[in-house]
């Protein structure tokens, strides 16, 4: 009798941890359907310290770039989406990530909640490490800063170091291979305006392009490597495409 006891209450335990552990391993609305959103449980939640750390690494080389920005304002409209009050999450998030940017001092106790939030969950692992090496990237250079900055988040994870240094390797080989339009004709067709169309016009078009393909860390669930690069690099050429066109029009 008392074993069957033990047993029971020893599966009413599995049973709680594992309804916790799973409790976000979709980032779907199904998932954070009974969420709270306020500034203290989005910056407790998985994705909110996520934001957190984004932040830190879009202003370690001392300034946001207007295409980090860009990506940053998507990113707040991926996120908020799945979770109840999109409007006043992705409020909240922009708060959070505007605090946090100038804040190095905690790098390391957010990188490790966040760390042992998903350390049994390897691809979550993978897709958070490989979006802020992307992230990094996406300006065309890795500064010192920045490559510091994502050692000492990896370490605070317990990031696999050799898997580590296999996603920068590949991010850093794509971005050498991404060779501007060899023409500002070039340029014009792959944002799909024309020399005649006023700045504004090719600005929207730009902004469309790059909301259309940028790395979406919402959608790469499950996905490999090989999705963040292909949305980095198409990224990187829209980017590389609208400043020739506007150093054009000076």
């Amino acid at each position: 009798m008392g074993n069957i006891i033990l047993f029971a209450i020893l599966g009413a335990v599995f049973y709680y941890i594992f309804k916790s552990y799973s409790k976000y391993t979709d980032y779907s609305k199904e998932a954070f359907k009974n969420f709270s959103v306020s500034k203290e449980s989005l910056q407790q939640s998985e994705l909110g310290l996520f934001v957190a750390l984004v932040a830190k690494v879009a202003k370690a080389d001392g300034k946001v770039d207007a295409l980090e920005a860009e990506l940053v304002g998507i990113m707040f409209d991926d996120i908020s989406a799945v979770f109840p009050q999109p409007e006043k999450t992705r409020a909240i998030l922009k708060e959070i990530f505007n605090e946090e940017k100038d804040n190095f001092k905690n790098v390391e106790r957010v990188a490790h909640a966040l760390g042992q939030a998903i350390k049994r969950d390897v691809s979550k692992q993978q897709q958070f490490m490989g979006f802020l090496i992307q992230l990094a990237f996406i300006d065309g250079e890795v500064s010192e800063s920045e490559e510091e900055l994502l050692q000492t988040i990896a370490e605070a994870f317990e990031f696999n170091p050799d898997h580590y240094h296999a996603i920068f390797d590949q991010f850093e080989k794509m971005i050498k291979n991404i060779h501007p339009k060899a023409n500002i004709e070039d340029a014009y067709k792959l944002l799909g305006v024309s020399k005649n169309d006023d700045m504004s016009v090719i600005k929207k078009a730009y902004r469309k392009l790059v909301r259309e393909y940028h790395p979406d860390i919402i959608k790469s669930q499950g996905k490999d490597e090989a999705y963040m690069q292909k949305a980095t690099e198409k990224t990187q050429e829209i980017n590389q495409a609208y400043e020739m066109i506007k150093n054009h029009h000076k």
